[in-house]
């Protein structure tokens, strides 16, 4: 039994989320049906992470076992010539009979991107959220580097989260700009990124909606370590839109690659 490891990216505005559900459009059910049609088997992928209906990926990671013996760098283009459009196999390789995409994972990046523009660009509008008003970004990156750390994040999570703990550590939080033609204060593109060892049901969206209220001025960057303490979803920013977020990347420790595409 082979264990193939995949990179996989893709534009979630057409599915139901990644995980398979019963009757619906999903990225692991068009995976799995392109496995299927390349080996016979009926498999069932390992993802690094769960993605909402909506939601994009860059650098999403799966795994999976298999008897077939399509040699490791023929899988990318067969898969790819089997998959929609709008999923993309990026590369492949023959892991160790112990990697699995979620529980052999270090960190995870997600980026959440904003247009504060007066008009929305119809071209990007399916990843990014239009905001018409400008933003203080200072404020929103001083406000950022407030979560990097060790936390108890029940503040940024969905009450339905069934996790056993809500304690997370963020390793690294910053913001990316692309000013406007003109160059005006708190216009432009918006990318927030954060970098963590895991995280929680609604995370990075709190997050993000909490972030855009400091850019508005109805949260200051000092409120931040109260919004910690207070270990209450109510206190923290609104649930902010699923298509602006992306799962950027995964990393592993290195190890678990016996042969790299």
């Amino acid at each position: 039994m082979r264990n193939i490891g995949m990179v996989v990216s893709y534009d979630g505005t057409a599915y139901c989320g990644f995980q398979v559900q019963p009757g619906l459009n999903t990225v692991q059910g068009q995976l799995e049906k392109a496995i299927e049609k390349l080996t016979k088997e009926q498999v069932s992928i390992l993802a690094s992470g769960r993605t909402d209906a909506g939601v994009h990926a860059y650098g999403q990671v799966f795994n999976f076992q298999t008897t077939s013996s399509i040699p490791v760098e023929r899988w990318m283009v067969a898969m790819n010539t089997r998959l929609p459009d709008d999923i993309v196999i990026r590369s492949a390789w023959e892991a160790s009979a112990s990697y699995h995409a979620r529980y052999s994972a270090k960190r995870k990046t997600y980026r959440y991107t904003i247009l504060a523009e007066r008009t929305p660009d119809v071209f990007q509008r399916n990843f990014e959220f239009y905001h018409p008003r400008p933003l203080d970004i200072d404020a929103m990156r001083e406000a950022f580097n407030h979560l990097v750390g060790e936390h108890d994040f029940t503040s940024f999570t969905s009450p339905k989260s069934t996790k056993p703990s809500n304690v997370r550590t963020i390793y690294r939080a910053w913001i990316e700009h692309e000013p406007n033609a003109d160059g005006e204060p708190g216009r432009g593109r918006i990318h927030l990124f954060v970098t963590g060892n895991g995280f929680l049901y609604n995370m990075v969206r709190i997050i993000a909606g909490t972030l855009i209220w400091v850019g508005e001025g109805k949260f200051s960057p000092a409120d931040i370590p109260s919004i910690l303490d207070a270990r209450n979803r109510q206190a923290a920013g609104p649930l902010a839109v699923p298509h602006a977020l992306t799962l950027w990347s995964v990393e592993y420790g290195g190890e678990d690659c016996l042969e790299s595409e």
